[in-house]
């Protein structure tokens, strides 16, 4: 499996990268016949990346779909498996559970303003 080196992903025509295409940045169904195969691999031969990978989309699925309700027997679901890291996501997640809820209910985001402090980091981490 190629091993994920930045510098060397794919970039838009302007020269930025394009996180989309990074290993691991598209939706499974949207990747090339010979990568959904290798994922399927992997994910066979490991059940804690299997599982890990189940939650994640799970997740996504509840942010780009609104799904509040869905929220408590996810977090369930997460503390059964023996996952350390998901465990603290969810610890955090816990800690802030008014701003969680308000992000899977409300239909605005904040995304194009952190899009551009991100941007002007990166400009200000140049200079």
């Amino acid at each position: 499996m190629p091993t994920f080196v930045p510098s060397k992903m794919p970039r838009r025509r302007d020269g930025r990268r394009r996180p989309e295409l990074w290993p691991g940045g598209s939706h499974p169904d949207a990747l090339p016949e010979k990568e959904q195969l290798k994922l399927k691999s992997v994910l066979a031969h490991c059940p804690e990346l299997d599982a890990l990978a189940g939650h994640v989309r799970s997740f996504g699925q509840m942010l780009t779909q609104l799904q509040k309700e869905r929220l408590p027997e996810w977090i369930a679901a997460v503390r059964a498996d023996d996952l350390p890291s998901m465990h603290t996501f969810i610890n955090g997640l816990e800690r802030d559970r008014a701003a969680v809820t308000a992000g899977l209910t409300l239909p605005w985001s904040s995304g194009v303003v952190e899009g551009h402090v991100n941007r002007i980091k990166m400009i200000k981490r140049q200079m």
